[in-house]
């Protein structure tokens, strides 16, 4: 595989924060003009890497202030056979964006995705009170709307400003400071590892046999036996019936390691199925 010029799938259109995870993970592999493939879904990102159309996709799995990204999570649990290879943390900057030519007065419209309408809400009712919002599919899109009408603003970050020809008029908008995105890179399984570095973390999809008292008790004793510390532990819904619940789980340590192995062999004596979803160097 040639990692010097990869094929990266991603969450279009492009000057998304996925582009810009995509351009990342690129640099970290070495590659300045990464073949980008835009998709216009998550499940799409994951077909491509699947069915081979691609060597890497990028995904994001968690965001500091909306929490995990169930429509990755799925994919990992219940459709894609992906394996991730590394993560990338973005800090989330939203910069208010208008059309070169137009000013705050011109505005009448602020476009932007719903999280981003959400994740500036004091700004919007602040500065911006008494003009219409409108969602676009991403905060690039409504980038891309601000430079072609100077009667739309748009909340994007200054990437996708700058690649769609708008302007940034406010920077640093957002309500809460530290916002921040963990995203993935991922490949078919058995791709060998492209990241090296000396703290590793391992996450996992865990399937119960049966929903009973102490199930997840059980499954945390494991880990503590083995004296593995877990960094995340969520769970969601099987799809199957209401009340019946998987568990994710990320630990720290590499499948490498005797106590990771000793723990997840003892857990599948006990559980319907442990899905290793990737072993791979702390971000």
């Amino acid at each position: 595989m040639d990692n010097a010029n990869p094929t990266i799938a991603y969450l279009g259109p492009a000057g998304t924060y996925s582009d810009e995870a995509a351009r990342a993970f690129a640099k970290r592999l070495g590659s300045d003009e990464p073949r980008l493939l835009e998709c216009t879904s998550f499940d799409e990102v994951f077909d491509c890497v699947d069915r081979g159309r691609c060597a890497f996709g990028v995904v994001p799995t968690e965001n500091s202030l909306e929490g995990p990204v169930t429509a990755t999570l799925d994919n990992f649990a219940f459709k894609s056979s992906a394996t991730i290879l590394g993560e990338e943390v973005l800090d989330i900057h939203h910069c208010l964006v208008l059309h070169p030519e137009a000013d705050l007065n011109d505005v009448e419209r602020v476009a932007s995705h719903a999280q981003g309408l959400a994740q500036c809400r004091r700004f919007l009712n602040e500065r911006m009170g008494g003009r219409a919002t409108i969602t676009t599919s991403s905060t690039a899109e409504s980038a891309r709307l601000a430079a072609e009408d100077p009667h739309v603003a748009g909340i994007a970050n200054a990437f996708a400003a700058e690649l769609h020809g708008a302007r940034v008029a406010e920077a640093d908008i957002e309500d809460h400071f530290g916002n921040q995105t963990s995203f993935v890179l991922i490949a078919r399984p058995g791709h060998p590892p492209v990241f090296e570095g000396t703290r590793h973390k391992t996450s996992l999809a865990l399937f119960l046999q049966a929903d009973k008292a102490g199930a997840l008790l059980m499954i945390l004793s494991e880990f503590a036996y083995a004296g593995i510390n877990l960094t995340k532990i969520q769970s969601r819904p099987t799809k199957q019936a209401l009340g019946e619940y998987m568990f994710f789980v990320d630990l720290e340590g590499s499948t490498n390691d005797v106590a990771v192995q000793t723990a997840l062999n003892c857990l599948r004596l006990k559980l319907r199925e442990v899905k290793v979803l990737g072993s791979y160097p702390v971000a």
